[in-house]
């Protein structure tokens, strides 16, 4: 039986495979990096630099993207992390985005490698994602599944209504800071 949403909906499914197979959008690496770039230089960021690193963490070679941008809201990340979901418009003149559809962050980041943490701030939250594929194969998942967890950052108390997505998405270990 099809799982519902809290308004009785029938929510589709998406298989944890789609996520390497929506990765060969980009044929080479350089596209999906510029997906990510662009996520941080999007109006409404208000990120003034952007910084890529490469850092080692136990003998596994990590890419890092940090920005100063304005961050995520836990229901924002929860948007971003989802299909189809978008909050670009045409653009300026001056910055047109790259992506319109809602796909370039799991495109891109399942380009570069098998999983994904993030990790953003707006105003009092703090909030983490994972999106992994290393998770979803050890757990044999049937459908994406996409934790997030948003806490308090001056306690740093998990929310009252911590929950965890069941997301229809999903970079060896790679950590975005966004």
């Amino acid at each position: 039986m099809a799982r519902l949403s809290e308004q009785g909906i029938r929510l589709s499914s998406m298989s944890p495979s789609f996520l390497n197979s929506n990765s060969t959008s980009h044929t080479w690496p350089f596209s999906a990096v510029a997906e990510l770039i662009d996520n941080a230089s999007d109006p409404g960021v208000c990120a003034r630099q952007i910084w890529l690193d490469v850092v080692k963490i136990d003998d596994q070679l990590c890419l890092t993207f940090t920005d100063n941008g304005s961050g995520m809201t836990p229901n924002k990340l929860h948007k971003m992390l989802s299909f189809g979901f978008t909050e670009k418009g045409s653009g300026k003149a001056s910055h047109q985005a790259i992506g319109l559809y809602g796909n370039g962050f799991k495109s891109g980041s399942m380009r570069l490698g098998r999983d994904a943490l993030i990790f953003t701030k707006n105003g009092g939250c703090q909030t983490v994602g994972l999106l992994s594929q290393t998770y979803l194969q050890n757990i044999k998942a049937q459908a994406v599944i996409v934790p997030i967890v948003p806490f308090n950052q001056q306690t740093n108390i998990l929310f009252k209504h911590t929950i965890c997505f069941c997301v229809r998405i999903s970079i060896s270990v790679c950590e975005i800071y966004l």
